[in-house]
């Protein structure tokens, strides 16, 4: 997790925190890329935690809007959840294939809405999983396919340990009133970028909850691309400002490692320890160094398909490290080496305008304001 005031900004360390046991609702949306992303990052780290520490955890993913007949970013990161994981995790589709508006809905439409809502209420009831994730269940009640005022209920009685995540645009303001976390992914344009004839470079930032977290997911979905191409799509998970212990993005990674071995690797950098502007040590400078030294030969290697450079952002604001040379490695780097940067920051630095993808998450609302503790496989 992220802080920032009085002009610092840093890293909180995972080490040592309270968790709390209460589930909470949290709901993604806004026309930016990042909420089904957020979503499975969050699967991740569940799995992760419950193979890693042999905890009971077991997660549904109910997709609403996206039946069989069109291929979705993230179908190939489930696959590859299902065929390493397959006690862990369910999946439910439903819906038609072709996009649709308000004026084209049919019949159909509404009976396969009600048919995902009716296995979520089951799920629900059961007790049976730890997350369940309602992907595009936003739009879906946008478009009056179910009973807003039903489902908002059924949310409000869920059990009380039951972490359940709502993706998509359009939340309506009942659902956002309901929830615990509401996170607004906001889309940034940068036409300079094609200009540059510069492709594959994703920006995460922003106050809200799901950079790191989307960060997860899009390392999943490169690796179940690569399988299901049946291609070596390595990716390489580097992290500043993230020195202490107890992240679960370990286990996270390690979960991957287990079942598609030599397809992740990962090191973290920094010290266990919040850095705040002025008060930065020598140690960090040489930290950031460091983990920049191995990113800039990992991208410019070819290597790794996707390279993932988590709280770069906040380094780069804290002058940790300067900017130019992240400029010239992010204009030399390979065509088809997909480079994803996270990490809030005060001072958007000069790359922000190389990337294809910009989003910005927006904190509505987070339970952390109120006080709850954060909780181990779902925010850190």
């Amino acid at each position: 997790m992220t802080s920032s005031s009085g002009g610092g900004i840093g890293i909180r360390t995972a080490a040592g925190s309270d968790e709390r046991n209460h589930g909470q609702l949290h709901v993604y949306d806004g026309d930016g890329k990042g909420k089904s992303q957020a979503a499975l990052g969050v699967v991740l780290r569940t799995i992760g935690l419950g193979i890693c520490e042999k905890k009971r955890t077991r997660v549904l993913l109910i997709r609403f809007l996206k039946g069989p007949g069109r291929a979705y970013a993230e179908d190939a990161a489930i696959e590859a959840l299902q065929q390493g994981f397959p006690h862990l995790i369910d999946q439910v589709r439903t819906g038609r294939a072709d996009y649709f508006n308000a004026d084209e809905v049919t019949r159909f439409d509404r009976q396969e809405a009600q048919r995902g809502w009716d296995i979520a209420r089951g799920a629900l009831a059961s007790a049976l999983y730890s997350v369940v994730v309602l992907d595009e269940l936003n739009p879906v009640l946008d478009l009056g396919l179910l009973d807003e005022q039903e489902v908002v209920r059924t949310l409000a009685a869920k059990p009380a340990g039951l972490e359940v995540i709502a993706t998509g645009r359009g939340a309506p303001r009942a659902l956002v009133n309901l929830a615990d976390l509401h996170s607004e992914m906001r889309a940034h344009q940068h036409p300079s970028a094609a200009d540059l004839g510069v492709e594959g470079i994703e920006i995460y930032t922003g106050e809200g909850k799901g950079k790191s977290t989307s960060a997860l997911g899009k390392a999943l979905q490169a690796i179940g691309k690569g399988i299901s191409q049946d291609k070596s799509h390595r990716v390489l998970i580097l992290q500043w400002l993230k020195g202490g212990s107890g992240y679960t993005e370990d286990s996270a990674i390690a979960a991957l490692r287990e079942s598609y071995p030599h397809l992740v690797d990962h090191l973290r950098s920094g010290r266990d320890a919040i850095v705040w502007r002025g008060q930065q040590q020598p140690i960090d400078y040489v930290e950031a160094e460091r983990a920049w030294e191995i990113a800039r030969a990992a991208i410019a290697s070819g290597l790794y398909k996707t390279v993932i450079l988590d709280e770069l952002n906040p380094t780069v604001d804290l002058e940790l490290l300067p900017v130019e040379p992240i400029m010239q490695t992010l204009l030399r780097k390979p065509r088809d080496t997909e480079v994803i940067i996270t990490g809030r920051c005060k001072h958007p630095p000069a790359y922000f305008d190389l990337a294809s993808v910009h989003s910005e998450m927006v904190c509505h609302k987070h339970y952390a304001e109120r006080g709850i503790d954060l909780k181990r496989g779902v925010d850190y």
